[in-house]
């Protein structure tokens, strides 16, 4: 009996002791790498609006503000007084590469979270929720994806877009032609002047571009959302102390009314947060 007490003991005494160690585990990778320089380099798009972008040359948007207020909170769990941002501005191209190779600590834009992006990568807890939307031009008359059999519908190349649209285009039976852009203002500008009939991509940044337009008023947004988009912070591969870091800041921002705060400020002109934007708080809210 008494060494089935001392046992049952060992078992519960094992995970607090698991804990302890962890919490006082010496500081490596690039979480040592900020403490000691002080410093964090953040990688940004400057054509993400309204999540990541310039205003008068300075980084701005959703993804920045919930960044900053990420920071104040690294800055307390490293016992730093202030941690000095070092901005990195990246395109859709080589913003992963950017944090994988150590040349921005974390990168903070519209980047959804992928399998596929793991294996060069990691991520925080999501961020943000969106899906993939088509705009085009008001004239179309158009009401979803099935109504564009045979028209070219633009899309930027490689983008989880793409995968996305090829897929609800395989699986509608729908016969459009896909037509690689290099970017956003690219698959505007050329959706403006016919050389496409519609543009794909995350449909809240689709209600960013549009505000863009020669004639915001022509383009439309289609009800029709092609797959599930969770964006995240990108973190480097492997490092579990800056992904623990970066997740427990998060979880202090979604427990406070902090998050409420920077949603209203980018958002607020839609109303409430949705569904599935809620949930994302609600669980990425961890307990300490």
């Amino acid at each position: 009996m008494k060494r089935l007490s001392a046992a049952l003991a060992a078992l519960l005494i094992l995970p607090a002791i698991a804990l302890a160690q962890g919490a006082a585990a010496p500081l490596e990778g690039r979480l040592k790498k900020i403490k000691d320089a002080q410093a964090i380099g953040i990688a940004y798009r400057t054509d993400a609006a309204p999540f990541s972008f310039e205003d008068n040359q300075q980084p701005v948007g959703y993804s920045i503000d919930l960044c900053r207020r990420v920071v104040g909170a690294l800055e307390q769990q490293l016992g730093v007084k202030e941690l000095k941002v070092r901005w990195v501005p990246v395109t859709l191209q080589n913003r992963f590469e950017t944090v994988a190779r150590g040349q921005a600590d974390l990168e903070c834009g519209a980047s959804s979270v992928t399998l596929g992006r793991m294996r060069e990568v990691d991520f925080s807890s999501f961020t943000f929720v969106d899906g993939t939307g088509l705009l085009v031009k008001g004239s179309l008359a158009a009401k979803g994806l099935g109504d564009l059999g045979g028209k070219r519908i633009g899309v930027i190349g490689g983008s989880s877009n793409e995968k996305a649209l090829t897929a609800a285009l395989k699986a509608r039976v729908v016969n459009a032609t896909v037509v690689p852009v290099s970017s956003r203002d690219d698959g505007l500008a050329q959706l403006e002047d016919g050389r496409i009939d519609a543009f794909a991509s995350d449909r809240v940044l689709l209600i960013g571009l549009a505000g863009k337009a020669k004639d915001p008023k022509s383009l439309a947004l289609l009800a029709d959302a092609l797959s599930f988009e969770p964006y995240a912070i990108v973190l480097p591969r492997g490092d579990w102390q800056m992904r623990l870091a970066v997740n427990s800041a998060l979880a202090q921002i979604y427990r406070s009314g902090a998050i409420g705060e920077i949603f209203g400020r980018w958002f607020g002109a839609f109303g409430r947060p949705g569904p599935l934007v809620e949930t994302t708080f609600l669980f990425g809210a961890l307990p300490e």
